[in-house]
Formats: C-alpha cells, structure tokens, sequence
C-alpha cells in the first residue's frame, strides 16, 4: 500500500506543476486567450503505473475506468460538467486549466449499449469528442456441456461479454448469440482437450476446464450405475436450486458415516494429472468433511468442507498414478451426525 500511495503522490504533484505551467503560460499570453465555447482536441492517459513510471501521452480514443486521463482542448476553464457515455464524472476543479482537464474515469461508467461520447460543458457551450470506453476484462465462471460434440450448442456464462471473440483452442468459432454475462457458441470438430477462451477489446478469459474433461456437467458422463448405500439417504443427480456450474449439481443427503457409489465406463486417464470436483456443505459444522475413496478402498482422501463452494484437485499421484477410472466412492465424515453434501463440476485436470 505505502508504494501505490507514494505514486499516487507523484502523479497528483506532477499534474498539479503541469497545471500550474500551462496556466501560467495562458495567463503571460492573456492577449490572445481564447474565449469562445469549448473546444477538446485530444485525450490521452495521465499519471504513472503502479512501478512508478511514468505512462505516456499518446491521444486515445479508447479508455479504461478506474484511471486518470487528460481531456486536452480549449476553452475548458470554466466547466461546469464532465461526462463519459453521459455519466456525470466528478472533476476536481484544482486540476483543470484553461486547455487541460485531469480527470478520474468513474468505475461506473456504462460500456454497452452508450453514446461513444465524451462531453464537455462549460458556461459559454459543450464540446463533445468520440470515445470508447472499455469494458473490463471478461470474467469466464462456466461453460456447459464440457464435454460437447461437435455441432453442440455451448452455453458460456461470465460477464464483460461486450462483442465477445469465442476460441477454442486456437481456433476461432461462430458466435451464435450474445448478452453481456452469456454466449452460446457451436463447437467444431476436433476440440478434445482444448480449452475455451472468450475475449472482449479489454482482454480475455480462459476456462479452467479442458474440452471432454467431465464426468459431472448436469449428468453423470458415462454414468453405467450410482446408487446411496442407505435406502433412507438421497443421490440426487439433478439438483436445480444450488449450482456453480450449468443448470443442476448433485445432491447428498447422508447419514452419519453414510456414502455413496458412483461408476462409469472405463475412461483412460492418462493425460491427466488430478480429479476435479466443487463441493459445498450445507452443514456449517467445522468438522464438515467428507472422504473420496479411490482403487476400491486402497486410498481414502478426507477433504474438509466449508458452506461455500469450494473447488478441491486430488492429484493422482495420491493414488496409485492409476491409468484408467471407473469408479468413484464417497464417505460421509463429519462425525456429527450425517450431512447435506453438494457437488458440481466433477472431472479431470490436464497435466
């Protein structure tokens, strides 16, 4: 903190002498002052990074909130107004001059659907200037079916999606539709393992899930028997009311020290180095816990649960390095009793 507050100092005392340089220089030259309605002619980023250094000043016509920019014109002295896609952005009135303006982007400023304009008012008129204001860079939760054939229609959910470019590995792929938190896409052939990247002006986003990685994204993938080991206990493979990823999760409903089957198809795990599964407890006793039991009791892994979703990776040289998976057990062992236990996103990581 102290280094971002030291640079923060730097820049407002080397715009404030900018400032005072520029005024001084208008005010020798009071003669020829201009006194007609304002005028911007540019706008470029003001102040220094986070390093200390100081950034140059190059016009743009793009700009990102949460930074300092220079509207650069004339006529500017007495502004009354200040707006970025007619947002009212406050100014501080002691870092304007009568050809600079030093102004912080709101973090609030709208990005989509917004006039491109940047707006200047002052008593004797407006001046308005074309601009683009960023949007952040997008954040990627999910997407859904991880395991989508080619033709499949995948539904990508995050935010920033402002005219989204979709990859799939390396390869770009239609957009079908679009808002700003989801984007459907169709896959293409040959996209086993690739990962999904979404990207806005600003930026972009990578899936944390690899292409075919799944054994749960809304139903079991290769499912060939799961069952409770209590009648009286609940598997409920579609769960609507509490997900962190698609439209369902797996519901457990446990007794004390009760557990649950799973298999599946023989599935060659050799590219992978870790299984993958968020889990959340609806217990928040802080002895929640529950054990993954792989290789048919050979190795157990007990894994502490919070009531938050949680992502937990048990690499597999924990157990036995195996080949091939299919079979997962699972234990209840909070010993308090038995616990509600959800999960989602259930699969493999990529070495």
């Amino acid at each position: 903190m102290k280094n971002i507050k030291i640079v923060s100092s730097t820049a407002c005392m080397a715009w404030m002498l900018s400032l005072m340089f520029l005024s001084s220089c208008s005010n020798d030259d009071s003669a020829s002052a201009y006194t007609g309605a304002p005028v911007i002619e540019s706008i470029s980023r003001s102040g220094y990074d986070l390093a200390g250094n100081l950034l140059p000043s190059t016009p743009v016509t793009l700009v990102d909130p949460k930074n300092y920019y220079i509207i650069h014109g004339k006529g500017l002295l007495s502004v009354t107004k200040v707006y970025f896609n007619d947002f009212d952005t406050y100014f501080r009135p002691t870092l304007v001059t009568d050809t600079d303006i030093v102004i912080l982007i709101d973090e609030k400023t709208p990005y989509s659907n917004a006039s491109n304009e940047l707006k200047v008012v002052t008593g004797k008129g407006t001046a308005v200037f074309n601009l683009t204001v960023a949007p952040p860079v997008p954040t990627f939760n999910w997407f859904n079916s991880i395991n989508a054939a080619e033709g499949d229609i995948v539904t990508l959910n995050g935010d920033y999606f402002l005219n989204p470019v979709v990859k799939v590995g390396t390869e770009n792929v239609p957009v079908v539709s679009s808002t700003l938190t989801e984007v459907k896409f169709k896959m293409p052939a040959n996209a086993t393992d690739k990962y999904v990247t979404v990207s806005n002006i600003s930026g972009a986003a990578v899936s944390a899930e690899a292409i075919g990685s799944a054994l749960y994204d809304d139903e079991l993938q290769g499912d060939t028997g799961h069952n409770a080991w209590q009648t009286a206990d609940t598997f409920n493979t579609s769960f609507k009311d509490d997900k962190v990823q698609g439209e369902s999760s797996i519901k457990f409903v446990f007794g004390g020290w009760n557990g649950a089957d799973m298999k599946f198809n023989s599935r060659d795990v050799s590219k992978y180095k870790a299984f993958r599964v968020k889990v959340k407890s609806i217990s928040q006793n802080a002895n929640a816990s529950i054990t993954f039991v792989f290789g048919g009791w050979a190795y157990q892994i007990k894994k502490s649960l919070t009531s938050t979703w949680t992502t937990i990776e048990i690499p597999f040289s924990d157990i036995g390095n195996p080949t091939t998976f299919d079979q997962l057990t699972l234990q209840e062992s909070g010993n308090f009793g038995g616990n509600t236990i959800l999960m989602d996103d259930m699969g493999f990581v990529l070495k």
